[in-house]
């Protein structure tokens, strides 16, 4: 069992800079059948390809696309629209790909109907269930051969690929490099985290049983807080910074209310400080998994709530960047704080110990004034004061928000400690007593005070050994 641990930590680990604080963008290939809601995920998608190292898009099919959307050219018209906001997007993050760099980047997968030989109930898809299907005499596709390809790149690094459908395309990735690169395959296979929204063809159950070196995350709780009528609360957001002179691309999201079932996949990989990617098991804005008993690398979302906790926080910045597509200057629009975490990300400490974790933030936009007017105008004007206080109010207020928190649940530890002024830039506890070694999670968010308002995070991973 502790070999096992060591694999897995090493393995996450060579996709982290062990110099902390530095994430290295995960490599990632997002596999889509082009429902609508897919549609809507590729939208944000889109958005957030600053934030990852693009490897491919395939197009695939599903249980519920049988013939798949290629035909459409759905994600050419969605790559035609990033393209015309790509301007100012370079202005607020230099790291936007190139559109000719996403368009070198799509391909078609596995499309064939008779590949996909389940029912529609992929609920009931969970571990363990016996394979139905065999790649071994279908046909490569495009896709499927760019997988193999990338996996057998002299590169360490995790890929993350995604199942916002089907996963048949990847099932025959890696059945081409068991049989036809038998001395790779162990090394190819072994850097693939794979995140499925649900089992939505034969592949889940076929890769865990025949490919068991490959990470599976098996999601069912994005259904429920990102999928269809989950956020129907939405709608002003969608009609105000989608649909109301917001750029092409935002203009292209298919639905009026956040639907987006597939989004978790990639918001899983974000490097946004919480380091979810690092682990499974810590959490993150894609949700918190736990290993299913009887598999070495299958993984299985804990419940709603790990999802529900990070969606205000992944909505507003998703906002910020719907507005930097319009936003021609730097100023003209919010970009999150910046923490960096004094010293190691992560820690070993004894029991009694006083633990002492400081962090330095800087905010790179100056006080919003309109935004800091919607906060405070009531309580001023109540005072007999008008705008013209701005300034002065401004001189005094702070650009962010700092908070230290435990979360209890991504630790091993289950008590509470106590936190010296948790609202500081630093923040003291003393090691609790264990009797054998423990890990604590604190999460630092810092919010700032634009509009909309955005946070950013850091988590610091102790771990206290025994006196």
């Amino acid at each position: 069992m502790k070999k096992i641990i060591f694999a897995l930590t090493y393995a996450f680990a060579i996709s982290f800079n062990i110099l902390a604080n530095q994430p290295v963008k995960p490599r990632v290939i997002a596999m889509t059948d082009g429902e609508v809601d897919d549609r809507c995920s590729m939208v944000r998608f889109l958005l957030y390809t600053n934030d990852m190292n693009l490897e491919a898009i395939i197009q695939t099919n599903s249980v519920y696309q049988l013939k798949g959307w290629s035909s459409e050219k759905w994600i050419e018209q969605q790559i035609d629209a990033y393209e015309q906001v790509y301007p100012n997007l370079k202005i607020h993050d230099s790291a936007y790909p190139s559109p000719d760099y996403i368009r070198s980047k799509l391909f078609i997968g596995d499309e064939e109907l008779t590949h996909v030989v389940v029912d529609h109930d992929a609920p009931l898809r969970i571990p363990g269930v016996e394979p139905v299907i065999d790649p071994a005499n279908w046909a490569d596709t495009p896709g499927s051969d760019k997988i193999v390809e990338i996996l057998l790149e002299d590169d360490p690094r995790l890929v993350y690929i995604q199942a916002w459908g089907g996963g048949n395309t990847a099932a025959r990735a890696f059945y081409k490099l068991k049989t036809q690169y038998p001395a790779d395959y162990k090394r190819a296979v072994s850097k693939v985290v794979m995140y499925n929204i649900w089992y939505q063809d034969g592949a889940g159950s076929y890769i865990e049983k025949y490919h068991p070196g490959v990470i599976m995350l098996l999601s069912h709780y994005f259904s429920g807080t990102w999928d269809y009528g989950s956020q129907r609360y939405t709608k002003p957001f969608v009609t105000e910074y989608l649909h109301n002179n917001h750029g092409p691309l935002a203009a292209l999201y298919p639905q009026d209310y956040i639907s987006e079932g597939d989004s978790p996949a990639f918001l899983y990989i974000l490097g946004n400080g919480l380091r979810g990617y690092e682990n499974p098991t810590w959490g993150g804005w894609g949700g918190r998994f736990y290993k299913v008993d009887g598999f070495e690398n299958v993984y299985r979302d804990i419940d709603k709530g790990s999802f529900l906790r990070w969606i205000e926080y992944a909505n507003r910045d998703f906002e910020a960047r719907l507005k930097w597509c319009v936003a021609d200057k730097y100023e003209d629009a919010n970009h999150k704080p910046n923490i960096k975490i004094v010293g190691e990300l992560d820690r070993t400490v004894k029991s009694g110990e006083l633990v002492e974790i400081e962090a330095e933030i800087n905010d790179p936009d100056p006080v919003d004034l309109e935004a800091l007017w919607e906060k405070m105008g009531p309580i001023v004007q109540q005072r007999g004061y008008d705008k013209s206080i701005l300034p002065a109010l401004a001189a005094r207020q702070p650009k962010f928000s700092p908070l230290w928190w435990q979360y209890v649940e991504a630790g091993s530890y289950q008590g509470n400690i106590k936190l010296s002024d948790p609202a500081q830039n630093k923040v003291q506890f003393v090691a609790p007593k264990v009797n054998k070694p423990e890990t604590i999670h604190l999460i630092l968010e810092a919010k700032d005070g634009g509009s909309p308002g955005l946070t950013a995070f850091s988590r610091v991973v102790i771990t206290v050994m025994p006196e």
